[in-house]
């Protein structure tokens, strides 16, 4: 790879576009292409254009880059609340945007919240989005996504529910990835097995709840409703929906918890009535949170490559530029592989 020509001698003035150029040995307009993200740079001349703005402490114009084009270089991240595994989407995404030299900001929206949907659209009002990224549930609200559509802010939708032909979605095979945690519990000999669900309306609550009564019916072993319950995603809610299960006269011997947060509940509430863990009881999770493997027994659990389909996002809107020319035809909709981790927290009932 070429390195760039030694830094000239200058002031103490912060590096121009100029100054890039020449320690590139590019014209500006190239330097211009790639601090503008835009397609058809040479991999070997960006990467000298890089070297040169990491050497030189380039910082671009963002005003100027917006007054010269029709970009505003923010990207709108919407979730509803932070949790699960926010903080590694939130870094990918973030990651990403940094290398185009787009921000990232996060908004949160809450439907329950009246004022929400006058602060979100003053939002709008005063940033012109190049387009938002929506993570579960509020890729499914029709409220904020017409909200959206209506300001011509193109959406990218992380594990909706619903399908669109207006906007790309993004996920994993949620439905297939509860079959193999199902099946796993099933190999190991459980059949009677509590399921703690998700937020209902969400997704992933449907089709990770979908995978786990289907897999069960193939292999002849009843569904007992009255082991499900639902716990919305959150820790506290799966402690309490742990308790009515551990609780119940005939208890499960396994518990399918629909994320990673309230499989931590149901360890913790075991843990509290002195169950030994996974010999009384075994626990299986969803998505591979940090909290995955902070807990003892460490979790069994689906790994999500969550940082990827980030930087897949924000990719989208970043490289296709929707807002001037619309999504390409086909929709760029993408599965990503999801991975069955095997830990301590499952094994054959006694």
């Amino acid at each position: 790879m070429d390195k760039p020509k030694p830094l000239p001698a200058r002031n103490s003035k912060p590096a121009t576009l100029d100054d890039v150029a020449a320690v590139a040995e590019v014209s500006p307009k190239t330097v211009s292409r790639v601090v503008n993200a835009e397609s058809g740079v040479h991999p070997g001349t960006r990467e000298r254009v890089l070297r040169a703005i990491e050497l030189l402490d380039y910082k671009p114009n963002h005003s100027a880059r917006v007054l010269a084009g029709d970009r505003s270089y923010l990207i709108g991240l919407f979730c509803d609340k932070p949790a699960g595994y926010f903080a590694d989407f939130h870094s990918g995404a973030t990651e990403r945007c940094r290398e185009s030299g787009y921000h990232l900001m996060v908004e949160q929206w809450d439907r329950d919240n009246p004022k929400t949907l006058r602060q979100v659209t003053a939002l709008l009002l005063q940033l012109r989005l190049d387009g938002a990224i929506l993570l579960p549930p509020v890729c499914d609200d029709k409220l904020i996504c017409s909200t959206l559509r209506d300001a011509s802010i193109p959406i990218v939708r992380i594990a909706p529910q619903a399908v669109e032909v207006d906007s790309p979605a993004i996920g994993i095979d949620d439905y297939l990835a509860a079959r193999q945690l199902t099946t796993h519990l099933l190999n190991l000999g459980h059949r009677r097995i509590g399921f703690i669900r998700g937020k209902l309306g969400h997704g992933a609550t449907e089709r990770r709840y979908l995978g786990f009564c289907d897999e069960m019916r193939a292999r002849d072993v009843p569904v007992d409703t009255s082991l499900v319950e639902t716990g919305n995603f959150v820790f506290a809610d799966g402690a309490v929906c742990a308790e009515k299960l551990l609780g119940a006269p005939r208890p499960p011997t396994a518990i399918f918890a629909s994320n990673d947060d309230m499989a931590a509940a149901v360890i913790s509430v075991a843990h509290r009535l002195n169950l030994e863990l996974p010999g009384q009881l075994s626990v299986v999770g969803f998505d591979d949170a940090p909290i995955a493997t902070m807990i003892w027994p460490l979790l069994t659990t689906v790994r999500q490559p969550v940082t990827k389909m980030a930087r897949h996002a924000a990719s989208l809107i970043i490289e296709h530029s929707p807002r001037r020319s619309g999504w390409p035809a086909p929709l760029p909709d993408t599965t990503f592989d999801f991975e069955l981790l095997l830990r301590d927290s499952t094994a054959a009932p006694r």
